[in-house]
């Protein structure tokens, strides 16, 4: 056997198979950047300039950051932004603590009909997603909640999905380290905080990453409660300037106010996609 031909054959077969399996994801990875590519680029193009164009440009000679400066200026952007930044701080606290304390019991605590009420929860992910906004919209309307950061935050925090990742990763704690601690006389909420806590913190940036995604892009539920524009957040405050600001006419700074709502989460994600990755992968995985 002629076992040089045999070694250029499969070299070649490889070559050919990662050419095309690269040329795909350049593809792929093309089709995907275009669209905010192309939002980035109207951004920068003046009002005149993106208007005098009958054949769309794929670049700009003339780029200007004056669009920024009318999205800032003559629609409420930067209150979106505040008011945005309160809902997501306040929501993702308070759903840490609840998130980290339920699957603390679930994971570690024994009492009657744990099984049974976990299985419970998990049966709430069934449900969909518009029947609860509609309960949930009777009973925020029904406490006069409505137009208030009381009714924007109280639905949104617990999720059955996070408090199932983290008992996971909780269970994965060694039963050794918490019999020891009990020997030490370590009470269960410090045995959380100083063990199963530092451990687990992949996970538990993970599912706070997520919810401060989940809240930056929460539309439904702000659309649905609130009317009041010192209450909008950024999801419902960009469709408010495409409604009645400068969306309909101005698009170059339309697509600067898009791009000023999306940077921070792309921001957020490129820094932490690592422990996000981390994260999922520990709480799928029962070691």
């Amino acid at each position: 056997m002629d076992y040089e031909k045999i070694e250029k054959s499969a070299r070649l077969r490889d070559r050919v198979r990662k050419t095309i399996t690269y040329f795909f994801l350049t593809v792929w990875g093309i089709l995907v950047l275009f669209p905010f590519y192309w939002m980035v680029l109207t951004s920068v193009k003046s009002y005149g300039a993106y208007n005098s164009e009958w054949i769309p440009k794929l670049y700009t000679l003339s780029p200007t950051l004056q669009n920024y400066v009318d999205a800032f200026t003559q629609v409420p952007l930067g209150g979106y932004f505040l008011n945005t930044i309160v809902f997501t701080v306040i929501t993702t606290g308070l759903m840490l603590i609840v998130t980290v304390l339920a699957a603390y019991g679930f994971a570690r605590l024994n009492f009657k009909g744990k099984d049974l009420v976990f299985a419970l929860f998990l049966s709430l992910m069934m449900i969909p997603t518009e029947l609860v906004v509609i309960t949930n919209f009777v009973t925020i309307t029904d406490l006069n909640l409505r137009n208030t950061f009381t009714g924007l935050i109280l639905p949104s925090v617990t999720s059955v999905f996070y408090i199932y990742l983290l008992k996971e990763t909780f269970s994965q704690v060694p039963d050794e380290l918490y019999y020891a601690a009990k020997v030490d006389g370590t009470s269960d909420l410090k045995y959380l905080f100083k063990v199963m806590i530092p451990i687990c913190r992949p996970t538990v940036v993970t599912i706070t990453i997520l919810k401060v995604i989940e809240c930056w892009n929460s539309y439904v539920w702000p659309r649905l409660i609130t009317d009041d524009q010192s209450y909008f957040l950024v999801s419902n405050g960009i469709q408010e300037i495409r409604e009645n600001g400068f969306g309909r006419e101005n698009i170059p700074a339309m697509m600067a106010a898009v791009v000023a709502i999306s940077l921070p989460l792309i921001v957020l994600f490129l820094i932490f996609r690592k422990k996000i990755m981390e994260g999922v992968s520990r709480g799928g995985v029962k070691g």
